[in-house]
């Protein structure tokens, strides 16, 4: 399996408490900074990766409270996401998201399925 992981943080924790997560909409704020963070981080690894379309029925986002070291994680989203190279797509990558305090992105994990 070829794994992916672009972010600030390494999970060194495992998650406390887990908090049922909900589909989201398009215009969900933590899905939207994971996309735009993602993407980012994607290109700067892969010029050729031109989007990153997240599969929003599978998109889950969940609070937490919990911290990675000392750092508070506050939100997590997982699904899965299309990643275009040259404006293609093929199979959808399943994706981790944690967020910090203030909506601040903190990892952003892919791994192809």
């Amino acid at each position: 399996m070829k794994i992916a992981l672009f972010g600030l943080l390494v999970l060194a924790t495992a998650f406390s408490a887990p908090v049922p997560g909900v589909a989201q909409t398009a215009d969900d704020a933590a899905a939207q900074a994971c996309k735009s963070t993602g993407l980012v981080a994607l290109k700067e690894r892969a010029p050729e990766i031109t989007d990153l379309v997240l599969d929003m029925e599978t998109v889950a986002v969940s609070a937490a409270n919990t911290k990675v070291e000392d750092v508070p994680v506050k939100t997590v989203v997982l699904g899965e996401a299309y990643i275009a190279r040259a404006g293609q797509t093929g199979k959808p990558d399943r994706f981790v998201c944690l967020l910090g305090e203030k909506g601040k992105v903190l990892l952003t994990f892919f791994t192809a399925q």
